[in-house]
């Protein structure tokens, strides 16, 4: 008879909390789609920012394959977290987040992403370009070696207790 497994991975506690949310500031993640026209995995670098609301956002453009990607097909996942100068690439915290996109007006956020992101300014404002929030459906967060933490939406929210 086998024993059964402990349990993995972990409920957030507030390290963990206050890990993701120090993570999911980054300013580049990882974008991870699903091709329409093939059905297969395709990964991509994105800037990434917070809305107003806390909740990540990007600005892309019409010509990248992943505008298209996630206009037929929402679901995606972000990957946050970068490889320090030193030590296994393994044992540094990253998170991955379950997201759906959703596009928005531009003239709602351009101001806001300009103030975090002002490199943007030389593009924002093509007409190719989109806001997209990411809204979290659920993350895992890998703190380092042996240290796995489930995490709901609102626990990632910039703000939340």
């Amino acid at each position: 008879m086998t024993q059964p497994r402990p349990e993995l991975i972990a409920a957030a506690d507030p390290e963990a909390r206050s890990l993701a949310r120090g993570l999911i500031g980054a300013n580049h993640a990882a974008l991870a789609y699903l091709d329409p026209a093939t059905q297969t995995p395709g990964i991509s670098r994105i800037a990434l920012g917070l809305c107003p609301e806390g909740w990540p956002l990007t600005l892309i453009s019409e010509l990248a394959p992943h505008t298209a990607a996630l206009r037929a097909n929402p679901a995606a996942a972000l990957m946050v977290g970068d490889v320090g100068e030193k030590g296994d690439p393994l044992t540094h915290p990253r998170l991955m987040i379950r997201v759906k996109a959703a596009f928005l007006p531009k003239d709602d956020l351009r101001d806001h992403w300009l103030a975090h992101h002002p490199k943007a300014k030389l593009y924002v404002d093509f007409t190719d370009f989109s806001f997209v929030r990411m809204q979290p459906i659920s993350a895992l967060l890998n703190a380092g070696f042996a240290r796995a933490f489930r995490l709901t939406p609102e626990e990632l929210r910039q703000g939340a207790v």
